[in-house]
């Protein structure tokens, strides 16, 4: 008779999270755990499926060939699992449940919370908790199922429109505005080319931040190296730097709202940059009436949470 063995969800989640992070202790940080209990529940997987999974390369780990396969074979079967939860949920109508939601900051003012007013009205039953997360926090609470969505940007090093865990729901791209001080020679431009201003101070976000990433990427496609006099990742610090004449900058529609006092926002031509906004769930559970409702209303309300005009 073939042996039959049991596998461990939790363990598979652990082995998962060391392949994204590289080492035992990274690992244990991320879970909240000691980096001897992550040991051990790899080493209580490997005896589950009777093949090794992690060989040891000086002071670091790598997974074997068997913790592939076994990843494949985890990575499908999340998404049944993820299915077989929407499958049972389709037995209410979208009306009741809890939905966690992780977004960044400027999403939660300019999307989230418009998209919370509509979900109060047509689904006053259904419970949506936020917390601001930054990319790839937002990724890691999904994995964990600590968030249900994450409505998040395309960033350099992200996961790609075709990472397998997740399923995509483009909302909107949010056009970047070039930010000066209002008494700035140029801040009456109608347009603003980026090549005119390399030889200004920028302020960026900092260093591998998706903020930095679009500002470098946008600066040189105009054929400019920025010189990044300040750095921060708050829009609302990069525009009061920006006010206080510390430099120019390119800050997102959304961050800008209605305006503010002491900058000029000038559109950038003739090819706008523009960050990618798009929610993220768990492949398989978007068809699970709850999320299914919290998706349809950020859908809904990205039209009107674009600004019509930015001064």
């Amino acid at each position: 008779m073939q042996n039959l063995f049991t596998i461990d969800l939790v363990q598979l989640r652990t082995l998962r999270e060391l392949r994204e992070r590289g080492t035992i202790t990274a690992t244990a940080a991320a879970l909240h755990l000691s980096p001897s209990a992550v040991s051990q529940q790899i080493a209580a997987l490997s005896r589950s499926v009777g093949a090794p999974l992690l060989t040891r390369h000086g002071r670091r780990v790598r997974l074997t060939p068997e913790a592939s396969i076994v990843l494949d074979h985890a990575d499908r079967l999340n998404t049944e699992l993820e299915a077989i939860k929407a499958e049972l949920a389709r037995f209410g109508d979208g009306q009741a449940g809890a939905v966690r939601l992780a977004a960044f900051g400027t999403a939660i003012t300019g999307l989230v919370v418009p998209a919370l007013r509509l979900l109060a009205a047509e689904h006053p039953g259904l419970s949506v908790t936020v917390e601001e997360a930054e990319p790839p926090e937002c990724f890691r609470q999904l994995d964990t199922g600590d968030a249900d969505v994450a409505v998040t940007v395309d960033y350099r090093h992200g996961p790609s429109p075709h990472d397998p865990r997740y399923q995509r729901t483009a909302l909107c791209r949010d056009p970047l505005f070039l930010v000066v001080p209002s008494g700035h020679p140029r801040a009456g431009d109608r347009i603003a080319s980026l090549g005119d201003f390399g030889s200004e101070p920028w302020i960026a976000g900092a260093y591998g931040h998706p903020c930095s990433d679009i500002t470098m990427a946008a600066c040189a496609a105009a054929g400019i190296t920025p010189r990044h006099s300040h750095r921060a990742n708050d829009w609302a610090a990069v525009i009061a730097l920006a006010a206080a004449g510390a430099g120019v900058a390119l800050v997102p529609a959304l961050a800008l709202g209605d305006g503010h006092l002491g900058v000029a926002a000038i559109p950038v031509g003739p090819e706008t940059p523009a960050r990618s906004i798009y929610a993220a769930v768990r492949n398989g559970s978007a068809a699970a009436p709850h999320i299914a409702a919290v998706l349809t209303a950020l859908r809904a309300v990205t039209p009107r949470a674009q600004p019509s005009a930015v001064p």
